[in-house]
């Protein structure tokens, strides 16, 4: 079935469409989450409020257009919410930064090239959280997400010439951050 008939199953009442539309689309916009705000338990949480927003208000989905597109713009605003209200906090509580936790070892073996590689997406993963959120945000969606551009635009609310515009200059400045570290 399309999205648009499990949005019209859903907004019959049918259960099973909107579970369908969450098993469908839930990982990605999880992984378009995680990537914006870079804390797993906080995309995790920003992701339900997104589906649960965006369940809410299907009746304003248009069945023609794709769906996750739909839903990435609703996980996006999420996101921007949520790194405001995480801003705030910050400025009045002074809190240590979640980032700096004790981690837990494995104790199985880990193979030399694969702690490179995992070194290698961690410290691309904190250049690309250093990106001001307009440039990050169009940088996750087309590099990451690949999202086309004018999906893109969509979600963002920008023309397409910005989303251009705006990957040119995150590349830019990722590749700095990256060449200077």
């Amino acid at each position: 079935m399309s999205d648009g008939e499990l949005a019209r199953l859903a907004l019959a009442g049918r259960e099973d469409g909107y579970r369908r539309l969450l098993e469908r689309h839930r990982d990605a916009v999880f992984r378009l989450v995680r990537s914006l705000v870079g804390d797993s338990d906080a995309a995790l949480d920003i992701t339900q409020e997104a589906f649960v927003s965006g369940f809410a208000a299907l009746k304003r989905y248009d069945p023609e257009r794709p769906f996750r597109a739909w839903m990435s713009r609703i996980a996006v605003n999420k996101a921007r919410d949520w790194a405001r209200r995480r801003k705030v906090r910050s400025f009045f509580s002074r809190a240590v930064d979640i980032d700096e936790a004790i981690t837990v070892a494995d104790d199985a073996p880990i193979s030399d090239n694969i702690i490179y590689h995992r070194a290698e997406l961690a410290r691309a993963m904190r250049a690309i959280a250093t990106l001001p959120h307009n440039l990050r945000e169009v940088l996750v969606l087309r590099t990451i997400e690949d999202f086309p551009e004018a999906d893109t635009a969509t979600i963002l609310g920008i023309s397409g010439k910005a989303v251009e515009t705006r990957l040119y200059r995150a590349r830019k400045q990722l590749n700095e951050i990256l060449g200077a570290s």
